[in-house]
């Protein structure tokens, strides 16, 4: 039987190149994804954790106090080798060939050689006083001088001139764009009035001993990854949920690889029934013909996951490069290939295969060698094996969609993916039940239309309902999985940006921290190219119920709210209201609703509590009330927002030259460069989603073929009779063409309503917590339509070939055969 075996192998070579591709794409789709995840991990949270790299140990304080003076005690302890504060303080300073004020965020190169996470572009780190290190993209020269302002513990204005000494490469942070960085001495920012909330430690000490050495301090201690990893998930809003996707849609194309794998096995022992026959006549056990057929998809398990592997890593490499060369703001470099990523690969490209061989191997040893030999009927929809389906189907769908719903509610994926699954396996089972009957409907209308083709294949397609059932479930797979495709990343893009807008709902605040900015500025600065609008932003003092005095901001609400991208995050007081830090509810002894009193002088108002959430920092009133409390409150802000697909560094810059000149202590953030870097991540990352699952749409149109194909092999002596009694090639040609449109059409409508609902519930459960609004759901109605019209001329496609080699075919010649 080994002999036979392998003679089946290579004389069945060209059969099993469906089956082949279809495990080899979806082993591909495996492991290009653990590779990407493990990639992401090697390269991306170097980059947005850069300053932990080469660090062993992070210790940080949980209430933001300054560790720079436990250095000393860290760097006692013993297996420590070097001990750098994360220092961290700001100035401004003016740029040459620029006329604003730049905001510099400065941070220190460390003493320690093993702790500097910088790389130098040109020029060289710092030495001294004086001196300082600028971010690349800053348009200065080594050996410029530029002018600072900044102050000291005390208060105290420090200015002068400083140095550039080096150029550092910042292309690599999330936050490259977002302001200027600078780096100095250790010594030159502690006169600067550094803050240090960090120790960076490197060395191999205990770490029991090493967060004990901060006894007078609450700290956490992490490992250098840990420290990136929760930096890039508190600037990203945690990147897991992106690389669940991944693994989610892999989960959905090792399924439809193995429905399509059984499908194509039992097409090719539907083909080779007589030759299994005459194996079972000739003494072939019922035993070694299974072992036959599951040989077989062992040899094409192996061969298709080793290519798949291979594919796999090549299909990773080409995204990383794809990624780099887009410039994204979290390049990807190389590629890290981890073990389990080649082992599963293996592992599920073969087991999928013998799973999916099961069913046609015992379905080959079932019929006797003699009954074999002669043509049988299939057995109706209503059988038992029918009824046992309709069961099954029931049983999987229903607690699989509760599953599934219950998973989006909670915005859990574990949940849902497993009822996603099983629901739709259900689903697939159940389309063999529900396909026939529409599909007689639709054909009475076909009937009409389609002359004397359009009625036989409708009467064709509703003779025989498994076999119009089989063909409509290898389509219905494809649409189902397209559909939800489009409509899922679609819906993942709209709650993503929600979520992008709640978080940094301000394009660009313009503020200065000494003095109030001119009312003038305002107009000024919706001149510049690129601002859509603005609206200042009213600053004040107030005294508390608690009689201390706090700095309070004032809204012109109408106004303010179409410069937000979101107000969810950022709440806007109506007339009578204070919106309140949370922070400071809790120290008024205040809670939502209650009146709270606020003095200035002899004025005195009371207003409704409304609690803030953690991104309003004082407390709000509208602008008229903050200012019948404090007459002399003036402008201390401008919010401002660009125009969509503006370029947010030109407009930035633009911005920064107005309010320099205007106001020289000013400064300028830009969050809607943290956004758009953030947005470009995204649309990379959902870019790769979308080509990887789109090989999963392949798969599924490779089951269409393979099914057709069939269906045309089973009705070769019904197509020679049609032609022995008067119909033409062309007819013969037409009447497949017809029976393929309304087959297709019918799992077309039926996989875009099963996608949509499963696109739509995917985005819910993996990114439902990612916007305070929930998923937003987001249907392309336009890509919709055109998916029904693809899926049907893909129908229309898969049935050319099979009507072409019927329609070749001599009439004698098929009904003899």
């Amino acid at each position: 039987m080994n002999r036979v075996l392998l003679a089946q192998v290579r004389a069945n070579a060209g059969r099993l190149v469906a089956s082949m591709t279809a495990i080899v794409i979806a082993v591909a789709f495996v492991v290009a994804t653990l590779v990407l995840n493990q990639t992401a991990k090697s390269t991306v949270l170097d980059a947005v954790g850069a300053q932990y790299t080469g660090t062993d140990y992070v210790l940080s304080s949980t209430e933001s106090d300054d560790l720079a003076d436990q250095a000393d005690a860290v760097a006692a302890v013993p297996g420590v080798t070097a001990v750098a504060p994360d220092w961290d303080t700001s100035l401004q300073t003016v740029l040459p060939g620029t006329t604003g004020a730049r905001y510099v965020s400065v941070g220190a190169v460390a003493d320690a050689p093993e702790l500097r996470w910088q790389q130098l572009t040109a020029g060289s780190f710092p030495t001294g006083p004086g001196e300082i290190a600028l971010s690349a993209d800053s348009d200065v020269a080594v050996g410029d001088r530029v002018p600072f302002t900044t102050y000291d513990a005390e208060g105290a204005e420090l200015t002068g001139d400083l140095t550039v000494t080096g150029l550092v490469d910042v292309s690599g942070s999330i936050t490259g764009g977002l302001y200027t960085q600078g780096f100095v001495t250790p010594a030159q920012i502690q006169q600067w009035n550094g803050w240090a909330t960090e120790l960076l430690v490197a060395g191999d000490p205990d770490p029991v001993a090493l967060q004990a050495a901060i006894a007078t301090r609450a700290v956490t201690l992490q490992t250098g990854t840990e420290a990136a990893e929760a930096k890039a998930a508190a600037l990203t809003g945690g990147s897991n949920a992106l690389a669940v996707v991944l693994l989610v849609f892999a989960t959905v194309a090792v399924l439809v690889a193995g429905l399509v794998i059984a499908n194509t096995f039992a097409v090719l022992l539907a083909q080779r029934t007589r030759e299994l026959a005459l194996l079972r006549c000739v003494g072939a056990t019922s035993a070694q013909i299974r072992r036959s057929v599951l040989g077989e998809a062992l040899v094409t398990g192996i061969a298709a996951s080793v290519l798949g592997v291979l594919g796999g890593i090549g299909l990773a490499a080409g995204v990383s490069a794809l990624a780099g060369a887009l410039d994204s703001p979290i390049p990807l470099s190389g590629v890290s290939v981890p073990w389990l990523a080649v082992v599963s690969g293996l592992v599920v490209g073969v087991v999928t295969t013998l799973v999916a061989a099961l069913a046609p191997a015992r379905a080959a040893t079932r019929v006797a060698p003699l009954a074999a030999l002669r043509p049988t009927d299939a057995a109706p929809l209503r059988s038992r094996s029918g009824v046992l389906r309709l069961v099954l189907g029931l049983l999987l769908f229903v607690p699989g969609a509760a599953l599934l719903v219950w998973g989006a509610a909670v915005s859990e994926v574990l949940v849902a993916l497993p009822g996603g699954v099983l629901s739709f396996l259900g689903a697939i089972l159940l389309a063999q039940r529900a396909v026939p009957p529409v599909v007689a409907a639709a054909g009475r209308l076909l009937g009409r239309a389609g002359g004397v083709p359009g009625r036989l294949a409708a009467g064709n397609a509703t003779r025989n309902p498994r076999r119009t059932a089989a063909t409509a479930t290898a389509l219905v797979i494809g649409v189902t999985l397209t559909t939800a495709m489009v409509v899922g990343a679609a819906s993942t893009r709209a709650t993503a940006s929600a979520g992008l807008d709640a978080a940094y709902p301000t394009d660009v605040i313009v503020q200065d921290q000494t003095a109030g900015l001119p009312t003038s500025l305002l107009g000024q600065l919706e001149a510049v190219d690129g601002v859509s609008q603005g609206v200042p932003v009213t600053g004040g003092e107030v005294t508390g119920p608690d009689g201390e005095l706090w700095q309070a901001e004032g809204f012109d609400v109408p106004a303010t709210l179409p410069v937000l991208r979101s107000a969810t995050d950022q709440p806007l007081p109506a007339q009578g209201e204070v919106v309140l830090p949370p922070y400071l509810a809790e120290q008024f002894g205040v809670g939502a609703g209650d009146p709270v009193t606020f003095t200035a002088d002899d004025r005195s108002l009371t207003f409704t509590t409304v609690l803030g959430t953690t991104d309003v920092y004082t407390p709000r009133f509208t602008a008229t009330e903050l200012a019948a409390l404090d007459p002399e409150a003036t402008v201390g802000q401008v919010w401002l927002r660009l125009d969509d697909g503006t370029d947010t560094a030109a407009a930035i810059e633009a911005i920064t030259d107005v309010a320099g000149t205007a106001v020289p202590t000013a400064f300028v953030t830009g969050i809607a460069s943290e956004r758009a870097a953030l947005d470009d991540v995204l649309d990379t990352l959902l870019l790769v989603v979308t080509g990887l699952l789109g090989v999963a749409v392949v798969i599924a149109l490779i089951g269409v073929g393979n099914t057709l194909a069939l269906s045309v092999v089973e009705r070769r002596q019904e197509s020679g009779l049609l032609r022995a009694l008067g119909l033409t090639r062309g007819q013969l040609r037409g009447l497949l063409a017809w029976e393929a449109v309304l087959v297709a059409g019918v799992a077309a409508v039926i996989g875009v309503l099963l996608g949509g609902g499963y696109g739509v519930v995917g985005a819910a459960s993996v990114l439902g917590s990612l916007s305070a609004e929930g998923t937003v759901v987001s249907i392309p109605w336009a890509q919709v339509g055109a998916i029904v019209v693809v899926a049907t001329v893909a129908g229309l496609l898969a049935s050319v070939l099979p009507a072409r080699r019927a329609a070749r075919t001599p009439p004698v010649a098929a009904i003899a055969a």
